[in-house]
């Protein structure tokens, strides 16, 4: 079984996101866990680019890891955990409460083996989707999905409103 390049990088960012987001996981400081998981969203987006989503790995590295994480950075950079509140999140950290993510990584893994060892054809081929196929398929045949996400943005959006508001202007 021969490797072409592009296998090699989607096995070593498909590693590297795996690892980094178990580094996430298993962290007590929130703010390594967040610093690893932006790591763990960077490989991911090496591996939609390597799939042949040059635009989901665009919107993965700006949405994901350029804003949404950068802004949860931000407020746990601003919440100035101290070490008792590091100490009161490393204490529920017990091996116990490990037992339902092992197995369920167990299962996943099995699913992945089964998977990967069951294949008896060759590799489908590399097909690359412009955002403008993107942007056609989605506002075209998927236009009443992208109306619902609007919908639900536009109430999260009304919900954060209202909820951000002085309490004297709730009254």
């Amino acid at each position: 079984m021969s490797l072409s390049g592009y296998d090699i990088v989607f096995y070593a960012a498909s590693a590297f996101a795996l690892l980094t987001t178990a580094i996430a996981i298993t962290r007590a400081n929130p703010l390594y866990g967040l610093l690893n998981f932006v790591l763990s969203l960077l490989g991911m987006a090496v591996v939609f680019y390597t799939l042949g989503a040059p635009f989901a790995a665009a919107l993965e590295v700006i949405v994901y890891a350029g804003a949404i994480m950068v802004l949860f950075l931000f407020v746990v950079m601003m919440l100035r955990l101290d070490r008792t509140a590091i100490a009161r999140e490393s204490g529920w950290l017990t091996s116990s409460i490990w037992i339902i993510p092992i197995l369920s990584g167990a299962a996943l893994a099995g699913e992945l083996l089964y998977g990967l060892l069951g294949s008896t054809g060759p590799a489908g081929a590399h097909h690359i989707v412009s955002p403008q196929a993107v942007g056609l398929k989605l506002f075209t045949t998927d236009l009443a999905a992208v109306e619902l996400a609007s919908m639900l943005l536009l109430a999260g959006l009304i919900g954060a409103y209202h909820l951000g508001r002085p309490a004297r202007a709730r009254d």
